[in-house]
Parts: C-alpha cells; structure tokens; sequence
C-alpha cells in the first residue's frame, strides 16, 4: 500500500532546488580540480576529484528521488543556474580560494538539504528524510574537515 505523502510538490521543488546547487558545486570542483596551481596541487586536485565524485553520486540519488516522487527533475544547465543558489567560479588558481569556494559551497548545501529536510520531514516523506538526512551528515563531516585544514 502507497502512502500519501503530503505537501508533494513542495517536497520536489526543494529537492529540485538541492539538485540544481549540487550541480553547480559539482561543476565547481570540476574547475578547481583542473586550474589548481602551487605546492597543494596534487593534494588538491586529487581531494577536488574525490569530491566531484561523490557529488555525481548525489546528484543522481536526489534525482532518482524526485523521480520516485512522480516528478521531473532538473536536467538543464539553464534549469541548475536558475535555480541554484550557488555561483558559477572562474579562473581560480590558487589553493586558499579554491578551499574557500568549496566550503562556501557547502555551507551553502547544508543550509538548502535542511530546506528539504524540515518540508519532508513536515510531510512524512520518510524516504526523502532518509535521502537528505545522509547528505547532511557527509557534509557537515566534510566542512568540519575543510574548517580544519584551514586553520
């Protein structure tokens, strides 16, 4: 037996919007990860590559998600600017500033997946909580690493 899950649109244009600031950090990182400069380069590129991984992973378990909702998720690069409350970076080199984008970044994400969170959790769409309540816990423990190897 299907359960009704309340507030459904709500819940996939949340998610739509988790999805869309999850592509633009994923293209972020792509970024980083080939104009990286300096003593932390290969450091650096090799974590960026790690993270961007993840992240495709991510991308399509909040894609899927949208699609066991019965909706459409985003899949346009108009779709993920419009909609995204991350920024596109450019031409970043240096070591210091690309770790603050990507902490940026997700901080940015933590704050949009508990949008999600609260809404499904509101709605009792157990599966998304489950969904987002993962994803918080990677990314609080990666901006607690990020934090950490700034100071």
């Amino acid at each position: 037996m299907k359960r009704t899950i309340e507030n459904k649109s709500e819940i996939v244009k949340k998610l739509n919007s988790l999805l869309a600031n999850y592509e633009m950090y994923y293209q972020n990182l792509r970024a980083l990860h080939w104009n990286i400069k300096g003593k932390l380069f290969f450091m650096l590129h090799e974590k960026y590559e790690e993270l961007y991984n993840e992240s495709a992973e991510v991308i399509d378990e909040i894609a899927e998600r949208i699609l066991m909702l019965e909706e459409t998720p985003l899949h346009t690069y108009e779709d993920f600017i419009q909609n995204s409350s991350i920024d596109a970076v450019k031409n970043i080199t240096d070591a210091s500033k690309s770790l603050e984008v990507v902490l940026d970044n997700q901080q940015e994400l933590h704050k949009v997946a508990y949008e999600v969170i609260d809404i499904a959790s509101e709605s009792g769409d157990e599966g998304t909580v489950a969904l987002v309540s993962d994803i918080i816990s990677s990314l609080e423990k990666s901006i607690w690493m990020l934090k950490s190897s700034m100071n």
